[in-house]
């Protein structure tokens, strides 16, 4: 196994990280919530960006509309079935979804979920690195390579293992600072 690989492998995980960030609800609109959420349109799971426009006119507020009006309960059932957790308000023509202000306790709980996430993808990181470690010991063990490369490999992917995690590191602290300050 190449270090190019590991970090590939290192950088999906940090690019799920992110994902999941994106889609934890802070006080602020933010589109990416509904991205998990799908229709059933024409017998096709579809997601709703695909089938409505959305909008964020206020800071928290999200605005659906439809391209087809008969598709409108079908989202609002969907958003309703989902774990956003907030009702979706239909007027015939559009949904919002109002977001409510976050209380202190709940930005608490909320950041403690990111953390949560953030030593996930972690430990997921130092699963690799072990990976990477192991495949050098054993190439080692079949004289592919001598104990130096190892070593220098072994080095290397600590290295890169230090990097990914500062990046989540880092991408947390953004996070939680977005939260505790709305």
């Amino acid at each position: 196994m190449d270090n190019k690989e590991l970090e590939e492998r290192m950088q999906k995980t940090i690019n799920v990280f992110k994902e999941n960030l994106s889609e934890v609800r802070a006080g602020r609109a933010n589109p990416a919530i509904l991205n998990k959420v799908k229709i059933d349109y024409y017998g096709v799971p579809t997601p709703i960006s695909q089938v409505a426009g959305i909008s964020v006119p206020e800071a928290r507020m999200i605005v659906i509309q439809p391209w087809d009006a008969s598709i409108l309960k079908e989202i609002e059932k969907e958003i309703l079935k989902s774990d956003i957790g907030i009702n979706p308000n239909n007027d015939g023509k559009v949904i919002r979804l109002v977001f409510p202000e976050l209380n202190e306790e709940r930005r608490k709980e909320i950041v403690k979920d990111i953390k949560k996430m953030a030593e996930e993808a972690k430990v997921s990181i130092r699963a690799i690195r072990r990976d990477g470690i192991d495949e050098c010991k054993s190439m080692e063990k079949e004289s592919l390579i001598s104990e130096d490369e190892r070593r220098k490999t072994e080095e290397d992917i600590q290295k890169l293992t230090d990097k990914k995690i500062a990046e989540i590191d880092s991408l947390l602290e953004v996070k939680e600072k977005e939260i505790m300050s709305i």
